[in-house]
Formats: C-alpha cells, structure tokens, sequence
C-alpha cells in the first residue's frame, strides 16, 4: 500500500507515518517545516530500509505548493490507497474579541488545504475505484467551548467535507472517515501544567486509524472519537 499524510514531521502525523512504515506502507509525507521533515525523514530510512519514503515541505495553506506536491506524487507513483489529511493550525480565541485575519488563515489551512489536496489526488481513488481518505478532525468540530473561536468554526467545516465526500464516494469504492481526537500529547502541550496521564499519545489515534484498514471492504469506519479517559481538558 501507498499512503500520503500531510503534517506528518511531529505528533499525530508523524505516529501515523511512522506506524504505516512499520507495517510496510509506503509513504509520501509533507510539512511547513523542512528541517524537521527532514530530520524525520532521516530517522524513518534507518528504521525502515525497505519502505519507499518520500518527503517535500508543503504549506498546504499554499495552493501551489499542493499542487506540485501532487504533481511529483504523480510522477513517482501509478496508486495510491491512503491519504490523511493531518495538517492543521490551533489558535484559541473568541470569535468578537481575536484578531483580524485568525478565520481567513486557520481556513486556508484547516479546510482549503485538505479541500484542494484531496481534489488534486481523487484521480487515483477513481480510477481504482478504492481508497481511503481520513480527514483529521477535532473534539472541536462536534462541540462548541469557550475559547474554540475560529478553530472550532473550521474543524466544524472539515468534518462537515467528510460527510460531503462520504455521500458523494461511498458507491465509488472509496472510504472516508473523520478522526476527532481530544487532547492528545504533542510539542504543543510542552510547559503546560498537566500531567501528561490526562492526555492521550499520539499512537493511540494512529492506531485507531490502522483499524479501519483491517476492515472488510463492506464496511467503513466513519467517524473515529477518542477522548483522553478522563474527559475533556
């Protein structure tokens, strides 16, 4: 199998990307960051000598930069199965009090880079007539919290995507599914108070992912929720 993940050089992403090579899935992946995508890069060949990687930083908020990703991917490969769509941007607010720009910016990448990446690789999916496509949502985007503001707004608008895909592919072949983790440890909780018990890792939401690949193709997983055990945060 072939999978592509965006976001993919640190927390969700990168346990994505790292379990699906541990399985022996060869993996595309993408992140703004190009000395991290690298340096992950780097660690996944070592561990995994046999899986074919490949990495190119991409801003998926940037819609050029997605469509040569897609465009070398195209080159490179003839199938793809899987695409994750991980990439996001978390800014807390209130929708009255954050600054100018917060909606228009977490859009591009919260919805608009997912949108057009998936638009660009439907080919491949409806030409096999098989595929899956995970859209990474949120807690975010089935529950409204003080302080969610414009993150919330967008994730709510991906999961709402998912579900317009799911009705426009499920007789096409093509599986796909919303992931809506809670808290889940990353770089970005670091210096933050808590005990690290109270959050999920980020294996635990890769794992859960790998499940709806050992489904039989007569069923699909469509919504994946995962909340740390003893509740929201």
């Amino acid at each position: 199998m072939k999978a592509v993940i965006t976001g993919a050089s640190k927390g969700i992403g990168a346990a994505i990307a790292e379990l699906f090579a541990s399985k022996g899935v060869d993996i595309a992946i993408c992140a703004r960051n190009e000395q991290d995508l690298k340096e992950f890069h780097s660690i996944l060949e070592k561990k995994y000598p046999n899986v074919e990687i490949i990495s190119m930083p991409v801003d998926v908020s940037d819609k050029s930069q997605i469509d040569k990703f897609s465009n070398m991917l195209k080159s490179t490969w003839s199938t793809l199965d899987i695409l994750v769509n991980n990439a996001g941007v978390y800014a807390p607010g209130e929708v009255h009090t954050e600054d100018e720009g917060v909606l228009e910016n977490m859009m591009e990448v919260n919805v608009y880079g997912p949108y057009n990446l998936t638009r660009a690789l439907m080919p491949y999916f409806l030409k096999q007539e098989h595929g899956y496509i995970f859209n990474m949502c949120s807690v975010a985007s089935l529950i409204a919290y003080p302080n969610g503001g414009s993150y919330s707004i967008t994730k709510f608008a991906l999961n709402g995507m998912t579900k317009v895909l799911r009705a426009e592919l499920k007789d096409k072949g093509i599986k796909v599914c919303g992931v809506f983790p809670g808290a889940t440890w990353s770089a970005s909780w670091a210096g933050v108070e808590l005990p690290q018990h109270r959050l999920m890792q980020a294996e635990d939401v890769a794992k859960a992912i790998w499940l709806q690949l050992e489904l039989s193709p007569s069923a699909v997983m469509e919504d994946i929720v995962l909340r740390p055990q003893l509740g929201d945060l």
